[in-house]
């Protein structure tokens, strides 16, 4: 090709020159003309290479199976090389049409080289980003970090993009560079500063599956309360539940500390962990008048009855004096309650009956005795997992009074 390119450029410059004209108006002329003719050359092949590649191609897309290549088209991967077979053209023309000035070749040759390394980088983009879409679309990437990954393999790219076009720009040997760049390392670093820690954390949050793209998070630094929508290099985007946007830096994933609910998602039930305070001047002892009023609560008939003849058993072996109740063994109010709610807790249809069902009394403080439950709801939705923690504190509530027992509130100030 390029003898064949000398043959068609240097026949020209002959012919000017047998026209009359002198020795340098004939050489520029013959310039401008092969410069004309080889433009002319490179719009033909770019026409010819764009139906080849983005017309035809987009045909045969439209046929296969696989969507891979219906990202290429969208993310313009075969314009862009259509873009580039022209200007391969041109770098290759250059030598030849421009063989008799040295200064002129030099600097075309550069700034077309420079355009076909940018070139080649924005293809090579365009193909890892088609490669990106398509990978999201499968259910085993679609919680990948992929993003990252793309962006550390493009920022790999263009620093030997840069270097190759300082060295075509200045004459300056690839190793040389290389050199060069490795002395300037500390202002690389600290220049790209977020960038690499992005790239460790993005590294690392793969590796320990520590988030993935669906993820519920809570990050109170960040103030950061929902989905994960994407994950790059340098930040972290989450959908809060108000459908604001929190961006948090990669790497503050693997610094700082964070909750991701996929483990609750993924179990079989959302856990309730809550409380009332039971004033500890309420709580007392049973007597008979009291259990034959409980009796009538259906939830523990049975296990009062039970529970009294096993006390009164025990209380008459050691001949216990009853004239006190503080004497031998006794129901308290608080106790029968506990019990009540554990009943409760097991006949509730929101609750997950194979996971813990507790109701448990915590350390005493100040405001009273706190009566803690311990479940874990069936149904894992959010407005359903509170409708079902707030059924059950309703009840909690609304049923103290017939055990004699009073919730813990502060007094009001009335003026």
């Amino acid at each position: 090709m390029h003898k064949l390119l000398e043959k068609i450029f240097n026949f020209l410059y002959p012919t000017f020159r047998d026209w009359g004209m002198s020795r340098n108006v004939a050489s520029y002329t013959s310039l401008i003309f092969n410069i004309a003719i080889l433009i002319a050359l490179a719009y033909v092949i770019y026409y010819v290479a764009k139906f080849i590649l983005v017309t035809l191609t987009a045909i045969f897309a439209q046929r296969t199976k696989t969507k891979f290549d219906d990202y290429l088209i969208q993310n313009k991967t075969t314009r862009y090389t259509a873009y580039l077979i022209p200007f391969f053209f041109i770098y290759k023309a250059v030598p030849v049409i421009l063989d008799k000035y040295e200064y002129w070749e030099s600097m075309f040759g550069k700034i077309v080289g420079i355009y076909i390394v940018l070139l080649g980088l924005w293809i090579v983009r365009t193909i890892f980003n088609s490669l990106r879409d398509y990978l999201k679309q499968k259910p085993e990437y679609s919680d990948k970090p992929i993003d990252s990954f793309v962006q550390v393999i493009m920022i790999i790219l263009w620093i030997f993009g840069v270097a190759m076009i300082i060295s075509t720009l200045f004459g300056i040997k690839r190793g040389e560079l290389l050199t060069i760049l490795g002395t300037l390392s500390a202002i690389i670093i600290l220049i790209f500063r977020d960038t690499i820690l992005g790239f460790v954390s993005s590294v690392q949050v793969a590796i320990n599956d520590m988030v993935r793209i669906g993820d519920w998070i809570t990050m109170d630094k960040f103030g950061a309360d929902g989905d994960v929508i994407e994950i790059n290099l340098t930040t972290v985007k989450v959908r809060n539940f108000d459908n604001t946007i929190t961006t948090i830096p990669t790497y503050a994933l693997s610094s700082d500390s964070f909750q991701n609910w996929r483990g609750m998602q993924k179990s079989d039930g959302r856990r309730i962990k809550r409380h009332v305070l039971i004033k500890s001047s309420t709580i007392r002892f049973l007597n008979d008048e009291d259990l034959h009023q409980l009796r009538k609560v259906q939830l523990i008939t049975s296990y009062i009855d039970g529970r009294q003849a096993e006390i009164e058993k025990y209380n008459d072996l050691r001949g216990i004096d009853k004239t006190l109740s503080l004497n031998g063994r006794n129901m308290t109010n608080l106790g029968l309650f506990r019990k009540y709610i554990m009943q409760y807790l097991n006949d509730h249809p929101g609750l997950n009956k194979n996971m813990h069902i507790m109701c448990r009394q915590l350390q005493s403080t100040a405001h009273g005795v706190p009566l803690e439950i311990y479940v874990f709801s069936s149904d894992k939705r959010w407005a359903n997992y509170e409708y079902i923690m707030s059924d059950i504190f309703d009840h909690v509530m609304a049923s103290v009074r017939y055990f004699d027992l009073e919730i813990f509130e502060l007094p009001s100030t009335l003026n």
